[in-house]
Formats: C-alpha cells, sequence, structure tokens
C-alpha cells in the first residue's frame, strides 16, 4: 500500500513538475542542473519555508537553513543529483527526503510523503463511507416498500371484511 502511495506521489510530483518547468522558475527548471536547483532550494528557503520543508532541507543536506551560512550550503550540490536526475526521467530515487525536496522545489502539496500518504488515505475511506450511505438509503427504501405492500394488503383485507360484514 505504502509503496503503491509513493509511487502516486512521484508520479504526482512529476505532473507538477511539468507544469512548474515553464512557469516562474523557468530558468531553474527547464534544464535542470544541481547547481540550478541548489540555488532554487536556496531562493525558496529564504522566503519563509514551513517547518515540514526546514525539516526537509535538514534531513536531506544535513544542516540546519541559516541565512549566514550560504557558503556552506553552496558545497552540498551533490546532494541535488537525484533530483535532477528524477525530473529528467532517468532515475526513480529512493530517498524520501530528495523525493520531498523535489516537491518543495515545484511547490507541490500536500508535502512531505507523510502527509500526502495520511490525505491518500483518508480519500480511500471516504468512497467506503459513501458506499455505507447508498446501502442505507437503499436499505430504507426497501424496508419503506415493504411497508407499502402491507398497507396495500391490509387495506384490501380491511376493503373485503368490511363488505363481507355488510351481507353477513
Amino acid at each position: 500500500m505504502q509503496n503503491n502511495t509513493l509511487d502516486k506521489y512521484k508520479k504526482e510530483i512529476r505532473k507538477k513538475y511539468e507544469i512548474e518547468k515553464g512557469g516562474q522558475y523557468f530558468d531553474y527548471l527547464y534544464k535542470p542542473s544541481r547547481g540550478k536547483l541548489r540555488d532554487l532550494c536556496w531562493l525558496i528557503f529564504e522566503n519563509n519555508p514551513t517547518q515540514d520543508d526546514l525539516n526537509v532541507f535538514k534531513n536531506l543536506l544535513g544542516l540546519d537553513f541559516d541565512h549566514t551560512k550560504k557558503n556552506k550550503f553552496k558545497e552540498k550540490k551533490d546532494k541535488f543529483r537525484p533530483i535532477e536526475t528524477f525530473f529528467k526521467g532517468e532515475t526513480d530515487p529512493s530517498n524520501i527526503d530528495a523525493i520531498n525536496m523535489a516537491a518543495i522545489l515545484v511547490d507541490f502539496e500536500p508535502r512531505p510523503f507523510k502527509k500526502f500518504y495520511e490525505t491518500s488515505k483518508k480519500e480511500e475511506i471516504k468512497p467506503v463511507k459513501k458506499l455505507e450511505k447508498v446501502k442505507t438509503v437503499f436499505e430504507k427504501k426497501k424496508s419503506s416498500a415493504k411497508k407499502e405492500k402491507a398497507e396495500k394488503k391490509s387495506k384490501k383485507r380491511s376493503f373485503f371484511l368490511d363488505f363481507k360484514s355488510m351481507f353477513f
């Protein structure tokens, strides 16, 4: 189940990448390289990242985001190689932090994977609830139809009984 959902997460990120590579960050995403992706990452993280995004940053790069440590960050260019090859369609990364960083770079929501997974679990439960509602409605209609039939029979019987009582 989780592996299936992870594959779906990757596909959705790739779809978002295809849209975004022609958008605002065209220069960074059209022909991605490790250096361009690193620079885009810095640009994104300079603009008030969420706590989840900061956690992904720390897990992938092994350091906390700090505006004063840009030189140390620039040394981490190789950490963006799996993301580069993922966007180019050359590889299918297994490192969840790299996948989550790819989601950040294209502004895919819901992210990180944990939120996507929880959301997809909720969506799987919804159809079951809808199915249960449909069954309940159907059963109510069925029981009301039975009641109507019973009422019709009792009306017929009472008519004949009334008719019978008139003569006998």
